[in-house]
C-alpha cells in the first residue's frame, strides 16, 4: 500500500468517524422524540382494537415511506450507487446531463406511486381484508379506513428517498435524519390536542400530515444544490436510468419480501390475542431505538465509499471498510443484548406503563423484545453486506435471499405459534431466525464477487463473545439484588459497559482498541 492510499485510507477512515458521530447525535435525538411519540400514543391508546388497526393499516404505507424511500432503503441506495458516480465534484452545480437524469428518476417515481395509491384507494377493505385474515369485521373495516387516510404517504416516500439520497451524496447527513422529527412532533401534538372521544382516526391523520411536512423540509435544500424536477419521461434508451432501474427495482422487490414476511406475521399474530400487533410494533420499536442508531450511523457515510471503491476496482479497500464498519457495530451491539435481557422489562415498564398501557401489555412487549434481541448480530452483518452488494449494482442477489426466506418464515410462524402454542415470543423468534438465515446465505454468495476477510473480522467477534458472556454473568447477578426500576437500569448498565470495554481491552480486540487509541489521539 503506498502512502498516498494509506493517507486516503486514513482521511476516508475519519470522515466516516466524524460523519457517524454527527449522524449517531441527529438519529438519537430523533428517536428520542420518536420514543416520546410512542408513550403518548401508548398512554391514549394502549395494545387496544384501535390501536392495533392503525397499526395494520401503517403497514401497507410505511413500505414506501420507510422502507422504500427512507434513508437506506431502495430509492436512497439506488439514488447514491448511480448519482456520486456521475457527480465529479461536489463543489459544483449538477450538469444538465445529470439534472435531466433526476428529472427523469422523479417522474417515474411519482407516476409509480400514483398508480399503487389509486389500488389502495378502490380496494382498501380488500387489502386488509388478505392481511388480517383472521381479525374480525369490525378490526379489518377499521383498518381499511386508516388506509385510506394514509395513501399519500404511498407518494410522498419515494420522492423523500430519492432526496435522501442526493443530500447524502453531498454530505449533508444531518436534514435526512432529521426529518422524521417532524413526523413524530405531528403526531404527537395532534393526538395531545384531539379530545378523546374523537381520537379514533387522529392517528392516521397525524401521520399523513407529518410526512408531506416532512417532504416539504428537504425541497429547499434539495433545490438549493442545483436539483430542478421538470417532468421528463425519457425512459427508453436512457443507459443512467436503466442503471438506475437494474438496482432499484430488485431492491424494491426484495423490500417488498420483507414486508410479506410482515403480513406472514400479522396473519399468524390476529389469531393470538388483542393488543398482540400492537405489542410486537412497540418491541420492534425498542429494537430499533439503538440497533437503528448504529447502523445508519455507521453504514450511511460508509456506502458511498463502498460505491466509489468498487468503481476504482480498489478490493482491499472495500474488506478494510466492511471489516471496520462491522466490527465496530458487533462490539456496540452485544452489551445492546445484554441490556434487554437483563433489564429489558424494566425499560418497557418504565417507558410505556401509563394510562391504558397496563402490566400485561408491558410483558407482552417484553417477551417480544427477548426473542427478537438474539437478532442483532445477523441484523447488522445483513444489512452491511446488502450495502457491498449495492455498491457493485447487483441487487438481485439480496432479493433472491429475501425471497427465498418466504417459505421459512411462514413454515417457523406455523411451527412456534400453531403448533406449539408460543405466543408473541414465537413471532419474534422466526423473525430473529430468518434474519440470521438471510445474513449467513448473503455472506457465503458475496465471495464470488470478492473474496472477504471473515476470519479476521469474525476471530475479534469471538473475543466480543467471550467477554459479553463474562459481562452478562456480572449483570444478571448484579440485577437480582436490586429492585426493579431505574436504578437498576442504571446500575446495571455501568456494570455491563465497564466490564465488557474492559475485558475487550484485554482481550486485545482489535477494533476496540484501534477506537481506544482514536480518543487517546483526540
Amino acid at each position: 500500500m503506498t502512502a498516498d492510499t494509506s493517507g486516503n485510507m486514513e482521511k476516508n477512515t475519519t470522515t466516516v468517524l466524524r460523519a457517524a458521530w454527527i449522524i449517531a447525535v441527529v438519529t438519537i435525538v430523533s428517536k428520542l422524540i420518536g420514543f416520546v411519540r410512542d408513550v403518548i400514543i401508548a398512554k391514549y391508546y394502549g395494545a387496544s382494537l384501535v390501536s392495533d388497526a392503525y397499526y395494520y393499516a401503517y403497514q401497507i404505507p410505511s413500505l414506501s415511506l420507510i422502507l422504500l424511500g427512507g434513508v437506506g432503503g431502495p430509492f436512497h441506495s439506488a439514488t447514491v450507487a448511480v448519482f456520486s458516480k456521475l457527480i465529479p465534484s461536489l463543489n459544483e452545480k449538477p450538469s444538465d446531463e445529470v439534472n435531466k437524469l433526476y428529472s427523469t428518476f422523479m417522474t417515474a417515481a411519482t407516476l409509480f406511486f400514483l398508480i399503487l395509491s389509486a389500488i389502495m384507494l378502490i380496494f382498501p377493505k380488500q387489502i386488509m381484508g388478505l392481511i388480517i385474515a383472521g381479525g374480525s369485521a369490525e378490526m379489518i373495516s377499521l383498518s381499511a379506513e386508516h388506509l385510506k387516510i394514509m395513501t399519500p404517504l404511498l407518494v410522498i416516500g419515494g420522492i423523500v428517498g430519492i432526496y435522501y439520497g442526493i443530500l447524502i451524496i453531498y454530505k449533508q447527513f444531518m436534514l435526512p435524519n432529521l426529518s422524521p422529527i417532524i413526523m413524530s412532533a405531528a403526531i404527537i401534538g395532534i393526538v395531545i390536542a384531539v379530545p378523546n372521544d374523537n381520537k379514533g382516526y387522529a392517528l392516521a391523520w397525524a401521520t399523513t400530515i407529518g410526512a408531506i411536512l416532512q417532504l416539504v423540509i428537504q425541497y429547499p435544500n434539495v433545490k438549493k444544490l442545483g436539483f430542478l424536477w421538470r417532468p421528463n419521461f425519457n425512459f427508453v434508451n436512457n443507459p443512467n436510468f436503466k442503471a438506475i432501474n437494474e438496482l432499484l427495482f430488485p431492491a424494491i422487490l426484495s423490500s417488498t419480501v420483507g414486508q410479506i414476511h410482515i403480513y406472514v406475521d400479522m396473519f399468524f399474530t390476529s389469531s393470538i390475542s388483542e393488543g398482540a400487533w400492537t405489542a410486537i410494533g412497540y418491541a420492534n420499536r425498542v429494537f430499533q431505538f439503538p440497533v437503528g442508531i448504529l447502523v445508519t450511523a455507521f453504514l450511511v457515510p460508509l456506502f458511498p465509499i463502498f460505491s466509489r471503491l468498487v468503481a476504482n476496482k480498489d478490493m482491499n479497500g472495500i474488506k478494510t471498510y466492511f471489516n471496520k464498519g462491522v466490527g465496530v457495530l458487533f462490539f456496540a451491539s452485544i452489551p445492546i443484548i445484554i441490556g434487554i435481557i437483563t433489564v429489558g422489562y424494566d425499560a418497557v415498564k418504565v417507558v410505556f406503563e401509563r394510562g391504558a398501557f397496563d402490566e400485561n401489555a408491558t410483558f407482552m412487549v417484553t417477551e417480544a423484545l427477548w426473542f427478537l434481541s438474539v437478532s442483532i448480530l445477523p441484523y447488522v452483518f445483513r444489512d452491511s453486506i446488502t450495502r457491498v452488494y449495492y455498491s457493485f449494482n447487483d441487487s438481485k442477489t439480496p432479493f433472491v435471499v429475501a425471497f427465498s426466506s418466504i417459505v421459512l418464515k411462514y413454515l417457523l410462524n406455523y411451527v412456534f405459534i400453531t403448533k406449539m402454542n408460543a405466543g408473541i415470543g414465537g413471532i419474534t423468534l422466526s423473525t430473529s431466525l430468518v434474519t440470521l438465515f438471510n445474513a449467513v446465505v448473503l455472506g457465503i454468495l458475496i465471495l464470488r464477487k470478492l473474496k472477504m476477510d471473515y476470519a479476521g473480522l469474525f476471530k475479534n467477534l469471538a473475543k466480543m463473545c467471550i467477554a459479553g458472556i463474562i459481562s452478562f454473568i456480572l449483570c444478571f447477578s448484579c440485577a437480582n439484588y436490586l429492585s426493579a426500576g431505574i436504578l437498576r437500569i442504571c446500575i446495571v448498565g455501568i456494570v455491563c459497559l465497564t466490564s465488557y470495554t474492559a475485558l475487550n481491552l484485554v482481550f486485545k480486540t482489535e477494533y476496540v482498541t484501534e477506537l481506544k487509541n482514536r480518543i487517546i489521539k483526540k
